[in-house]
């Protein structure tokens, strides 16, 4: 039930209905509202209907990124993994056959367990041989493979060895050859201690070597093979420091020797004066 009266129309001279002004106002303020509804239906229609037309559009730009990736893309990377196989196919069969590797890779170790442990035991076997305690001690030094013990041996040496006379108990040309032969002897056993220590590390790079060489892979030969060049450099940098300390000696005792035969030659002279005075006083 309608709470607002009904307002009855006016009639016109002509006896036709004419409005009264509050139903031209109530016309009026019910248009308005249509408009309203109008405009609002038409912004919900338009809500609804862009994002399924920009959703559409968005769907066919991946469609056609997809496609594209999986037919000309797609197909190059399975051209591009076929020859891959393919080539690791030839170096699996030809250029690095996999049985072949496990055979060497098997000498290798067989070689390592058949012969370290041997080698091992010969470089590092004692030989002492020495009874009282200087000379143990002496040996011990020399044995040490620690170039940390050139100072210890120093002293030992003397302590051995014994030091030079002082200056009123021997004579000038003797104290020399003594103090000669003695830094001849002290640099060669010195030279001997830093030549073990350094062959212990061309042991140890060796065996090194040897185990990369049992786990080693195709193309790995070319770094080996600069590390054992690099190693064979070293080993021959110590041989030849041992060379060199070996001709110094020889060197040393030739000339000990020759100063001995010129001794005795400056001897037999003043011997032959000697006799030759006494026998013309007679």
């Amino acid at each position: 039930m309608n709470d607002t009266p009904e307002l009855e129309p006016e009639l016109r001279l002509n006896g036709e209905p004419y409005p009264a002004p509050e139903s031209r106002r109530a016309l009026s303020f019910r248009a308005r509202w249509n408009r309203r509804l109008l405009v609002g239906i038409l912004l919900m229609e338009t809500c609804f209907v862009l994002p399924k037309y920009a959703h559409g559009q968005f769907l066919s730009i991946f469609d056609s990124i997809f496609s594209s990736i999986q037919n000309d893309i797609g197909s190059s990377l399975s051209s591009i993994n076929q020859v891959i196989q393919q080539t690791q196919k030839l170096y699996q069969t030809t250029l690095a056959p996999l049985a072949a590797l496990n055979q060497a890779r098997g000498f290798v170790v067989n070689s390592i367990n058949s012969f370290r442990g041997q080698m091992n035991q010969i470089f590092n076997t004692p030989f002492t041989s020495a009874v009282t305690p200087g000379p143990q001690q002496f040996e011990n030094i020399l044995h040490s493979r620690l170039s940390s013990e050139i100072p210890a041996l120093q002293t030992s040496f003397t302590s051995n060895y014994g030091a030079i006379p002082q200056v009123n108990t021997a004579s000038p040309q003797d104290r020399v050859m003594m103090d000669v032969d003695d830094a001849l002897g002290q640099e060669n056993l010195k030279t001997t201690l830093i030549a073990d220590q350094g062959a212990d590390v061309i042991l140890q790079t060796a065996n090194q070597m040897e185990n990369q060489v049992a786990v080693s892979t195709p193309g790995s030969n070319p770094f080996l093979t600069a590390q054992a060049q690099v190693a064979n450099l070293r080993c021959q940098a110590y041989i030849q420091k041992m060379l060199a300390a070996e001709l110094r000696q020889e060197a040393g005792r030739i000339a000990h020797d020759n100063v001995l035969i010129k001794r005795r030659t400056a001897a037999t002279g003043g011997i032959n004066s000697l006799i030759t005075g006494a026998l013309t006083a007679r």
